[in-house]
């Protein structure tokens, strides 16, 4: 199967659940999915997918039913949070804290202070990691309780597919070996289980930090429920079925405001969030959205399986697939998948490439300094260094400086070129260029080993000897300097 490269785009946000959506709809095959998700031993919930719209934008709904969970169809339950006052403890924890089985139950949805809705459901089942498909990837936890009726036939074309009941213990407290056990007793692939662990590893870690433990002391109430461990696993699948190489990511677009969970009223992005996006290094755009719209399962899944930070400059898109989250924000919620392939190039065995172009003007530098200053250059950073005679004001004879390199390079060459000339300024400009592929060989001659730069462009191959093997074997061996290159280049192409 073809290895191809993926690109989230988290505009909306990102949630377990939304993934889940966005990868079917991507093409992941749903019995693969339904069949893996069985192998787990676990009970107490049924999986729905279908069609829903939102705005009027087609997009797949990854569902999971919890059998203790009455409140999916609440939407006062789920959204009248703001009106209603409930006890502190009567809220799952957002950051996936671990509760009592007792509290498990008693808690009530989840109050976002600040505006935003959050779903939080009580039960036990609340973790972000699954609902949250796109709406609600913002949901403080992605509770399985889908805040959304979950007909799914809002749709016209909503194809429901009801997964059989898997099987699995409800409010239970579950370390990450307790998690790790349950993955690999399963029937999925060996990649996907390292996917779902590697995912449920960076949660673990982000709790860890947020609450003083070490990995062995945290007991996950969220992280080991029901809905989360469907809601990774089943990422974890769609995955490892698409056969992904490459995964970019964009930054992931937040909501702000408040929301109360157990441990009182938390500033949004929660601590997990923000622990996972620092430790991972994912961008986080702040909104002015009121709510949450990435969840500590979302975040996870992004640091998890992110190869790559910037798209290819050129791409062409095969598959666009949209997953629904359970709840309207004020912007419409979906997470949008994209399979990319990198534009071919026009030439063969060329490379298109982006370099920078920094130039300055020196009327007043010797010719020791000027190259004096090549060397250094060339030797900091610069790709190439070159000097074009010209004239200046007053009809002075100068030099124009030029220095071709990378992005990255920029700070560190300008500071070389103000340091060892006496230009007081640098213009620069981005600029594009194609290359041929190049290699090197050594190649023995009679006289000794010289080195070749190989090139090849369509069906021709172009072999350079290099300067400075010429010049040695031209003063071992005191031949001319034309007769070593043209031995040497007949050499490298007959090889």
């Amino acid at each position: 199967m073809k290895k191809q490269s993926l690109y989230l785009e988290c505009y909306s946000g990102i949630s377990g659940d939304m993934t889940v959506g966005a990868l079917l709809d991507l093409g992941a095959d749903k019995d693969v999915l339904l069949n893996g998700l069985k192998s787990l031993n676990v009970d107490g919930y049924k999986i729905e997918i279908t069609r829903k719209l939102r705005n009027s934008i087609d997009a797949c709904d990854f569902n999971v039913i919890l059998e203790k969970d009455n409140h999916d169809h609440d939407m006062d339950y789920l959204f009248g949070h703001e009106k209603a006052v409930q006890p502190a403890n009567a809220v799952t924890s957002k950051s996936y804290k671990l509760k009592s089985p007792a509290q498990a139950h008693n808690t009530g949805s989840l109050k976002l202070h600040g505006t935003a809705q959050v779903h939080d459901h009580n039960h036990e089942h609340t973790h972000d990691y699954n609902h949250s498909c796109a709406s609600e990837s913002m949901a403080p936890h992605e509770h399985s309780h889908k805040h959304e009726p979950i007909h799914t036939h809002d749709h016209p074309h909503s194809h429901s597919i009801a997964a059989p009941h898997l099987h699995y213990g409800h409010h239970e407290h579950r370390n990450l070996q307790d998690i790790y056990s349950i993955i690999d007793a399963s029937s999925i692939t060996d990649n996907a289980k390292a996917i779902a662990k590697r995912i449920f590893l960076i949660i673990a870690e982000a709790e860890s930090k947020a609450h003083g433990k070490s990995l062995e002391e945290v007991h996950f109430h969220e992280v080991g429920a029901t809905d989360s461990i469907v809601d990774i696993t089943a990422a974890a699948i769609c995955l490892d079925n698409l056969n992904i190489s490459e995964v970019y990511v964009s930054e992931l677009y937040e909501g702000r405001g408040q929301i109360t969970c157990q441990h009182g009223v938390l500033p949004i992005p929660v601590p997990a969030v923000v622990n996972i996006s620092s430790k991972y290094s994912l961008k986080l755009h702040l909104t002015q959205v009121k709510g949450e719209l990435v969840t500590p399962t979302g975040a996870a899944i992004a640091a998890a399986i992110r190869t790559k930070e910037d798209l290819p400059s050129n791409f062409t898109i095969s598959r666009i697939g949209l997953g629904t989250g359970k709840r309207a924000y004020e912007q419409t919620s979906f997470l949008r998948a994209m399979l990319i392939e990198e534009a071919e190039t026009a030439l063969p065995n060329t490379i298109p490439d982006t370099v920078w172009v920094l130039e300055a003007n020196l009327d007043d530098c010797s010719g020791e300094v000027l190259g004096h200053t090549m060397d250094i250059l060339l030797k900091g950073g610069a790709k190439d260094v070159y000097y074009t005679p010209i004239y200046m004001k007053k009809n002075r004879p100068a030099y124009l400086l030029g220095v071709i390199c990378a992005e990255k390079d920029i700070p560190a060459v300008e500071e070389l070129i103000f340091t060892h000339t006496t230009t007081i300024g640098i213009r620069r400009q981005e600029m594009k260029r194609t290359t041929l592929n190049r290699s090197f060989t050594t190649i023995q001659t009679p006289y000794g080993e010289a080195t070749v730069k190989i090139c090849r462009y369509s069906d021709k191959t172009f072999c350079y000897p290099e300067g400075d093997s010429i010049r040695s074997l031209s003063l071992s061996s005191g031949l001319d300097y034309t007769t070593l290159y043209s031995l040497v280049q007949t050499l490298a192409l007959k090889l």
